[in-house]
């Protein structure tokens, strides 16, 4: 956990939680779980319409395998408690089910579904197929380890990650930029040039955007891990800042779009150069000054939003941007926190 008074790293979070964290903390995760459904809309309002269907149940499988994969070993490899657990992975507590005498029992589901519902969203950034929602618990949970738990080796030497702009946001954007490679670009991408394709449904992805942009503030305020002591005001004082953030964004995107295209305002300008701003200002939400969100926001959305053509340019296909937005934004984050420490 990281603590408030001093700003350096301590015993885990769900060691000592009261009532009020725990509450907290699961109702956190049940508004960050609906980012699936953000995810969904935008995804699938971003590819033709005769796919729509397709990218939906690939949302519904990411939830379930990874989850159920989640469940079976990766907690174990992020937090477990076993005596073989070490700076490079935990081992222990596979199949999480604390037998109802352990002490630890109300904190460990806490810290269980709270985890799981940053694992379900690094696994739906990819958005892969069924075997990719197995394979990304593992991309997933041994980095988290790194820097969340106990003896996580990066979190050892002083790193810092509050919600995650690195093993959620810049582990998945890495992941979706190599299935992008591996799988190659759909067919006749690229035959009439570089520019887009028109989006399946412009409305389903502006609306996966509010559902996005709602789920963040959980996502950052709720890695707070509680609001006992003083951690309440770092919560509220984390929403300020992810949404002064996405103001930076979203005002340097519209720019952006009209600059480029003079006579309109594209659409997945705006929606990634937002969700660029709110990866960029995951990792350090809460120790950020207002006018230093809005330049991480402002920065990170032009980052992103010119990343994107640079990536098609180089014959890579991703629909969403999630290469962009996850991986130029993850990466950005967290090396605003690298400097700020």
């Amino acid at each position: 956990m990281y603590t408030f008074e001093n700003e350096t790293e301590t015993t885990p979070w769900y060691y000592d939680m009261s009532l009020e964290d725990t509450n907290w903390i699961i109702t956190s995760s049940f508004m960050i779980f609906t980012m699936q459904t953000g995810f969904g809309m935008l995804e699938s309002g971003c590819v033709s319409i005769k796919n729509e269907v397709n990218i939906m149940m690939k949302n519904v499988v990411d939830i379930v395998l990874g989850g159920l994969t989640y469940w079976i070993f990766g907690y174990a490899f992020q937090f477990g408690r076993g005596p073989m657990k070490n700076g490079f992975m935990s081992f222990g507590d596979f199949c999480i089910d604390p037998s109802i005498d352990d002490p630890m029992k109300g904190a460990v589901y806490s810290a269980f579904i709270f985890q799981l519902s940053f694992a379900t969203t690094s696994t739906t950034i990819v958005s892969g197929a069924m075997a990719e929602s197995c394979f990304n618990t593992i991309i997933y949970c041994i980095p988290a380890g790194w820097v969340w738990a106990e003896d996580g080796f990066l979190r050892n030497l002083g790193a810092v990650d509050i919600a995650g702009s690195g093993p959620v946001h810049l582990i998945g954007g890495s992941a979706a930029f190599a299935a992008a490679i591996m799988l190659g670009p759909r067919l006749g991408r690229y035959d009439n040039g570089r520019d887009p394709l028109p989006l399946g449904c412009p409305v389903n992805a502006v609306m996966g955007l509010f559902v996005l942009w709602w789920g963040w503030l959980a996502f950052n305020s709720g890695s707070t891990y509680g609001l006992s002591g003083e951690k309440w005001q770092y919560a509220a004082r984390a929403a300020v800042m992810t949404m002064m953030s996405s103001f930076g964004g979203g005002c340097i995107s519209i720019v952006y779009s009209l600059l480029k295209n003079r006579t309109f305002i594209d659409v997945m300008d705006i929606i990634n150069g937002i969700l660029g701003s709110l990866v960029s200002i995951t990792a350090g939400c809460f120790l950020y000054e207002a006018w230093e969100a809005l330049l991480i926001g402002t920065l990170g959305a032009v980052l992103v939003c010119t990343a994107m053509p640079a990536i098609d340019m180089l014959g890579i296909d991703d629909p969403v941007g999630a290469s962009a937005v996850h991986g130029i934004g993850g990466l950005w984050g967290n090396v605003l926190k690298i400097l700020a420490i």
